[in-house]
């Protein structure tokens, strides 16, 4: 029993600006599920929209013509071979690009860097998912330092064994409502869904209602049937 680990609901309703996140969970029929939302607070951050591509990648695409904005613009999912690729940022296409080439999760998240998007310094978050074993995950963070130090902290954790209400949240940001800072390295999860449809429903009505943008839940091998909630477009 999960007594010491709160809920996704608590733990993303007491965030006001949770950002971008990744979840690597385990509904209660024992569906192993990877998610990815957004949230935003300026007009250009919520002019966004995550779509399925034809080669049934997931991007975060602009809901209006605009230029391409490399940091709110990029391949947020995508199926490499047996590997399940998501993030929030450039970085998942790169790092599937590496597992093409015959690398091994940990090394293909090595040597990523946060966003170069001062004060924040926003992490980059990619979880690499094993769709031959379907309960082992790779999540990857490359952080700034809390201090002075601008050398890349980059951490890796492997998940695996999740149990049925078990899951894995990493976000962008932890706001109190007023500052925002980089969130905490990761949050475990008691999952309350029992299915897939479920799962998207416990996370999109978990997210700040004012700043919610979009949010996916898929499977690995399964980018193509992603569900994917949308909220309607800001205009700018």
């Amino acid at each position: 029993m999960l007594s010491s680990v709160n809920g996704l609901n608590e733990v993303l309703a007491d965030n006001h600006y949770p950002g971008r996140g990744v979840l690597w969970c385990r509904t209660g029929d024992g569906d192993t599920l990877g998610a990815y939302f957004l949230t935003g607070r300026s007009r250009a951050s919520q002019a966004r929209a995550l779509r399925r591509t034809p080669e049934s990648e997931l991007i975060v695409a602009p809901s209006e013509a605009r230029a391409h904005d490399h940091l709110r613009h990029y391949v947020a999912a995508r199926q490499s071979g047996r590997w399940l690729v998501f993030g929030n940022g450039e970085q998942v296409a790169t790092v599937a690009e590496r597992l093409d080439s015959g690398l091994v999760p940990a090394l293909a998240l090595d040597g990523l860097d946060y966003e170069p998007d001062p004060p924040i310094f926003t992490p980059r978050l990619t979880v690499v998912a094993d769709g031959r074993d379907a309960g082992q995950a790779w999540f990857g963070a490359a952080r700034h330092s809390s201090g002075t130090r601008t050398a890349t902290n980059r951490l890796t954790l492997q998940v695996s064994g999740l149990a049925p209400g078990e899951g894995v949240l990493m976000s962008t940001y932890r706001s109190d409502g007023h500052a925002v800072a980089t969130g905490e390295p990761l949050a475990e999860v008691r999952i309350a869904a029992g299915n897939r449809s479920g799962l998207l429903e416990e996370l999109w009505t978990s997210l700040p209602l004012q700043l919610r943008i979009a949010a996916a839940v898929f499977s690995p091998g399964g980018l193509a049937e992603a569900d994917i909630r949308q909220a309607a477009p800001a205009q700018s």
